[in-house]
């Protein structure tokens, strides 16, 4: 059983594309194969050449000795000459050694993970098995179809969306030489030498493809050596002195260049190719033109470059155009259909609790974490194992995966020595959003945490999240969020006769949203779009000022907030039991989770006296 057949046993390939790029290896075999006999050959010529020179010493009387040499009497005469030549050739090394590539190469049985282990980008996925498939028959795709390969992608997308996951697993499904390269490693301090180590990088791909048949590179953060060459030469101007705007412009500009004519150089001849065609070139000197020796030109080099960033608009427009970087793929943050698969991916790798077996539990876990990367999902799992063996346990549980993942984004729970009316206070304020938020976002919004635990300047939280994955929201389901954010106030107010200066978050949510409604979403009295002062853009950081200090929506936010506090606190003053209800768990337990708060409104609702 080969690499990718043990990968295979061990989880299944989302969608077949290991078979698809499987089926596409005939090129790269076959150059692998051509060269394999021809080292061969080669191998079988130095042996007989050995042979023959050992066997002429022994019939003539003179067989080789084994030995130390022996230096004769004169030997410290050349001894100080050989010393001065050692170290001018260390130094005339020096600039080499410099100039080195600092790229690792890894083989693809270096590389333990494929395309079994992609999970959750299944789009980019089929887009790269296309380019890869293409890339493993290049001779076909050029020959035979006239077509010119994809030299070229560019992964964008945010940290932590499996840019670098994916390259590796393509290097280790086309069974090719991978070499990752951070781009910064190619800055050096020396004038110049930053274009070596570029040219160094892709002297090393061409040598693998030749070799092996094709070889992928990848390159991370491409924009600390891609940036436009404009916007450097703005920065530049603002540089005092004419000598510091040189040094950078020459710098930073040359490794764009040099950048720019690698990634088209890839059928420069080799070494050894050029050497041929210059001896041939002399002696065409002296024959005539039917009798010339014909040169030979360079073969192609299948080599794929992969660039990586999340900042692909900085990059020069030269390295987008087809011939180099011919397609970009966009990682986005994986949909819930996607989180769900690597929530089971990760699990599956990890000591967990029975009860994480459950499907409703998935799929509220894949619900909740809307908006996070593979890399989060992954990480807050790993913090749940942590919680887990904090209390002794081996395997991670429900309560683990929710403190792991509070933890992460609010920060961890302080033991707070809180005075009794103010503890009460805090569970009331907390339990009058709940009780709102169960009242008026039922049917499409699940609560998922209570607690009065003190995390960074919160002194209370509710989570709450929609119970399917929406881009979009009506005008009622924003009112109801602005009844959810002042219902904390309002509780206050019902229970205590007056509210604290716990509700100024809440207000500010609120106030936010109300001047979005008014001025951005037209939910107003009027259709007027205060976003149209930022150019049509999609967010206007200002855009709460640019609504506040108009009167007469100013006073539209004001009356709009109003009628949302005079609502809830009329639907909590109807509802009292389910708020005591909520405060007094809270009190005792200080933080309740999705069943456990559904298990506490259920009990109070059922002890309500019947309707007559």
């Amino acid at each position: 059983m080969d690499m990718h057949e043990e990968r295979a046993a061990v989880a299944p390939v989302p969608s077949a594309f290991r078979d698809a790029v499987a089926d596409h290896r005939a090129d790269v075999r076959a150059v692998r194969e051509r060269n394999r006999r021809r080292r061969l050959a080669w191998l079988l010529v130095a042996e007989l050449l050995a042979l023959g020179y050992l066997l002429k010493r022994l019939l003539t009387g003179h067989p080789v000795v084994f030995g130390l040499p022996h230096l004769g009497p004169d030997a410290t005469l050349w001894l100080f000459p050989a010393l001065i030549l050692l170290m001018l050739g260390a130094m005339m090394a020096l600039p080499l050694v410099q100039g080195r590539s600092p790229h690792v190469k890894f083989s693809p049985d270096q590389i333990d993970i494929g395309f079994a282990d992609v999970r959750g980008i299944d789009v980019v996925l089929e887009e790269v098995t296309r380019t890869l498939q293409i890339f493993l028959t290049y001779r076909t795709f050029r020959e035979e179809l006239g077509g010119n390969p994809r030299r070229g992608i560019l992964f964008e997308g945010k940290p932590g969306t499996g840019k670098t996951h994916l390259a590796k697993a393509m290097a280790a499904e086309a069974g090719v030489p991978f070499f990752f390269v951070s781009a910064p490693a190619f800055q050096s301090m020396w004038f110049g030498m930053t274009a070596f180590k570029i040219r160094s990088f892709f002297k090393h791909l061409k040598k693998a493809a030749r070799r092996e048949g094709g070889a992928i590179g990848f390159i991370e953060e491409i924009d600390a050596v891609g940036a436009a060459r404009g916007g450097l030469a703005a920065m530049n101007a603002l540089e005092p002195g004419p000598t510091v705007h040189r040094f950078v412009d020459s710098g930073s500009g040359g490794m764009v260049n040099e950048l720019l004519i690698q990634l088209q150089s890839f059928d420069t001849p080799p070494w050894g190719t050029r050497v041929r065609n210059a001896l041939a070139t002399l002696v065409n000197q002296l024959l005539p033109e039917h009798r010339q020796i014909r040169l030979k030109g360079a073969d192609y080099s299948n080599v794929l470059i992969i660039g990586a960033t999340n900042r692909a608009d900085s990059l020069d427009p030269a390295l987008l155009r087809p011939g180099r970087f011919d397609r970009t793929l966009y990682f986005d943050v994986p949909s819930r259909r996607g989180r769900r698969d690597l929530i089971d991916y990760f699990l599956a790798r990890r000591q967990h609790a029975p009860e994480m077996d459950r499907e409703d539990l998935r799929e509220e876990l894949a619900s909740m974490t809307l908006g996070y990367t593979p890399a989060m999902l992954e990480h807050v799992l790993d913090e749940a194992l942590v919680w887990a063996v904090r209390d002794g346990r081996s395997a991670l549980t429900w309560r683990d995966v929710q403190s792991a993942r509070l933890s992460e984004e609010i920060g961890l729970g302080h033991p707070v020595a809180y005075s009794e009316r103010e503890r009460e206070l805090i569970a009331t304020h907390e339990a009058g959003h709940a009780v709102a938020a169960y009242l008026c976002a039922k049917g499409y919004r699940k609560l998922e945490v209570l607690s009065i635990i003190k995390r960074r300047q919160a002194l209370g939280l509710l989570a709450h999240s929609d119970i399917e994955e929406r881009w979009t929201k009506t005008k009622s389901e924003l009112e109801a969020t602005l009844k959810i954010s002042l219902a904390g106030m309002a509780a206050e107010e019902l229970f205590f006769g007056e509210s604290g200066t716990g509700p100024s978050s809440d207000l500010t949510a609120a106030t936010t949203l109300a001047a979005q409604m008014v001025g951005s979403f037209g939910m107003g009295s009027s259709l007027v779009s205060y976003e149209a002062v930022n150019n049509g853009g999609h967010s206007s950081p200002n855009i709460v000022a640019k609504v506040l200090t108009n009167d007469d929506t100013k006073r539209e936010v004001e009356t709009m907030l109003r009628r949302a506090k005079d609502q809830v606190r009329y639907l909590l003053e109807t509802n009292r039991d389910l708020v005591v209800a909520l405060r007094d768990a809270l009190l005792e337990r200080e933080e309740l989770l999705g069943d456990e708060i559904a298990e506490v409104l259920a009990d109070a609702e059922s002890r309500r006296p019947p309707r007559t």
